[in-house]
């Protein structure tokens, strides 16, 4: 199997494990378009490869992500950035690349099961979610402060369905920071871990995974979000997304993105204090 030709990530294989490995610590992981296509076309490649059984997502550096790239977002450079002027343009945009390619991880054949370090914040927290098994150094941070910025969470509300509907409106309404321990407590991920272990946590457990046949897996994967979807998490996250929308084209919402086109990443941390 040839490996994708990739800038921002990390692709290796070991036996029946896949490590996608996220790659711009120097800004903690911030997902730009880059690492976004990256990310797809790594998935891509475990997919198309039969002797891959399990996928650990995991992140190099301090942090696992720091969420959506808004240094990119606000210098409008890239090649979304005239599509974003009109609200069926920023839909598209949001639809592509933030929407579609998260719920792919999601409903990705193969167990996928996230390594955490360090800050994973709004959109990390929602790349995190889209695996099927968390795994959490003991120096993790969860955050979503995005409501704080007008944004009614980020693209899909993944809170309510990880802690429940009273911690999630408890998390997102006063922007709290979870810490590992507290993340574990409320059900947001599944083992805490020394720092310096969870490369070999993260592989032992991909390890007992990969001892379950590929296609018993991937029935039993199949099932449980199907399950999920019957309770109506599909149906809730399109709902949302929409919501996310409309919002994000209020004059609020448009006034607080121009503020921070003038004042730069210093206005967004003012924000989200």
């Amino acid at each position: 199997m040839v490996e994708p030709a990739l800038e921002t990530i990390k692709y290796s294989v070991d036996g029946p494990i896949a490590t996608i490995t996220l790659d711009r610590p120097n800004a903690a992981n911030a997902q730009n378009s880059r690492l976004i296509y990256d990310l797809d076309a790594a998935f891509d490649c475990a997919e198309a490869d039969d002797d891959v059984r399990v996928v650990v997502l995991a992140a190099e550096g301090k942090h696992f992500s720091a969420g959506h790239d808004l240094k990119e977002l606000l210098a409008a450079e890239e090649h979304w950035a005239a599509l974003r002027d009109t609200p069926e343009g920023k839909l598209a945009h949001e639809q592509t690349m933030y929407f579609d390619k998260l719920v792919r991880i999601r409903d990705f054949r193969k167990v996928t099961i996230a390594a955490v370090q360090g800050t994973c914040s709004a959109a990390g927290l929602m790349l995190a979610c889209m695996c099927d098994l968390i795994l959490a150094a003991d120096d993790a941070k969860f955050s979503n402060p995005v409501l704080r910025m007008s944004g009614v969470g980020v693209e899909l509300l993944i809170e309510p369905w990880e802690m429940g509907p009273r911690k999630a409106k408890e998390f997102l309404f006063c922007a709290e920071t979870f810490s590992a321990e507290e993340a574990e407590r409320y059900g947001l991920v599944n083992r805490v871990v020394p720092r310096a272990e969870l490369a070999d946590a993260a592989r032992e457990m991909a390890g007992k995974v990969a001892l379950v046949p590929a296609l018993t897996a991937e029935m039993v994967k199949s099932s449980i979000n199907h399950m999920v979807d019957g309770m109506g998490q599909r149906e809730s996250w399109k709902y949302h997304f929409m919501l996310h929308q409309f919002v994000s084209n209020t004059p609020t919402a448009l006034a607080k993105v121009e503020a921070r086109k003038q004042g730069g990443m210093d206005a967004v941390k003012k924000e989200q204090r």
